[in-house]
């Protein structure tokens, strides 16, 4: 399993992963908006030793209190239903995570299962008295910094670009 950067050959291929992966088309006009509006900081695919595309990560900027931080907000993640459950979606997550500390980003949050996103050092937001403007199950807004010094004395709302208000 190959994981990179996207191309622009890939676009198509990951917007039919992403309509085929998710209940409805919300992520996938997601990840078209955000790409088109120059919101994408991050994408990332992991494909075969065929190369085909069988895996996405999308990571966009997100901002505290309306000020940037240079944070990023990962959303969405999916993996092809016939790779699932082989690690493909965890090695997207730590290859992004990974590269993201490289280029200087010091902090990325992400909305979704706690038991699952713990293993890669994210925390609950509001431990840090951080939250996100939708409802959300305890401890499902999560928060993970390089190093301490980049969330302490910092806290209040965190606010995905806007694309994500269509959803």
């Amino acid at each position: 399993m190959l994981i990179r950067t996207e191309a622009p050959a890939d676009i198509l291929t990951i917007d039919r992963l992403v309509r085929e992966t998710f209940e409805t088309e919300a992520e996938a006009k997601l990840v078209m908006s955000i790409r088109e509006n120059s919101h994408l900081t991050l994408s990332l695919v992991a494909c075969t030793d065929e190369g085909e595309v069988v895996g996405h990560c999308l990571f966009s900027p997100v901002m505290l209190n309306g000020e940037d931080f240079n944070w990023q907000g990962l959303a969405p993640l999916c993996v092809q239903s016939e790779y699932q459950k082989q690690g493909i979606a965890q090695a997207l997550v730590k290859e992004g995570l990974e590269t993201l500390a490289e280029l200087g980003y010091p902090v990325s949050v992400v909305l979704g299962d706690p038991a699952y996103y713990q293993r890669f050092g994210f925390e609950s937001a509001t431990k840090y008295g951080m939250t996100c403007k939708w409802e959300a199950p305890e401890g499902a807004f999560m928060i993970k910094a390089c190093s301490p010094e980049f969330i302490e004395g910092k806290t209040g709302l965190i606010e995905y670009c806007p694309e994500f208000d269509s959803l």
